[in-house]
C-alpha cells in the first residue's frame, strides 16, 4: 500500500479502537450465568485494534521512498472478505459460534491466498473450537453453541 493510505487507514482504525473501548466500558460488567461480562471481549478487541493502529502508524515512518509504486487496489478480494462478514454476523446465531466462524475463516484465508487448504482447515478448525472451548469452558461464559443444541 502507500505510505498516506496506510497512514490515515492507522489513524481511523485507531480511533475505531477508542471507541470501541470507551463504548464497551459502558457495557455491564456482569451477565446472568456467566463470570465472564459482556464487556470483555469488546474491550479486548478495542485495544488490540489500538495496538495493531499504532503499529501501522509507526511503521509508515519507517518507509522508504517507495512512493511512486502503486499496488492494484483489490476490490474483489476486499468485497469477499466483507461479504462474508456480513453473512458471519447474520448466521452466528442460526448455525452457531464454531460453524460460522469455521466458514468465515476458510473462506477469509481462502480469499487472502489461494490453495493450501490442509493448513486452511487446521487453522480454522483450531481457532473455532480454541476460542469457543476457552470462552464457555475455561471461562464461563457463553456462545452460541452449535446448531439443534
Amino acid at each position: 500500500m502507500s505510505k498516506t493510505f496506510d497512514r490515515y487507514a492507522g489513524i481511523i482504525f485507531l480511533v475505531i479502537g477508542l471507541v470501541f473501548v470507551m463504548e464497551a466500558r459502558k457495557i455491564s460488567h456482569s451477565a446472568y450465568g456467566s463470570s465472564v461480562g459482556p464487556d470483555i471481549f469488546p474491550t479486548g478487541l478495542g485495544i488490540l485494534l489500538i495496538l495493531l493502529s499504532a503499529r501501522l502508524i509507526y511503521e509508515t515512518f519507517k518507509y522508504k521512498g517507495e512512493e511512486g509504486k502503486k499496488e492494484p487496489v483489490q476490490y474483489k478480494r476486499f468485497l469477499v472478505i466483507f461479504l462474508s462478514a456480513v453473512a458471519y454476523a447474520f448466521l452466528l446465531e442460526k448455525i452457531g459460534y464454531v460453524a460460522s466462524t469455521f466458514l468465515f475463516l476458510i473462506v477469509a484465508f481462502q480469499a487472502m491466498e489461494r490453495g493450501s487448504w490442509l493448513k486452511t482447515l487446521i487453522i480454522a478448525a483450531v481457532f473455532s473450537f480454541g476460542v469457543y472451548y476457552f470462552f464457555s469452558e475455561l471461562l464461563g461464559g457463553a456462545l452460541p453453541g452449535f446448531p439443534g443444541l
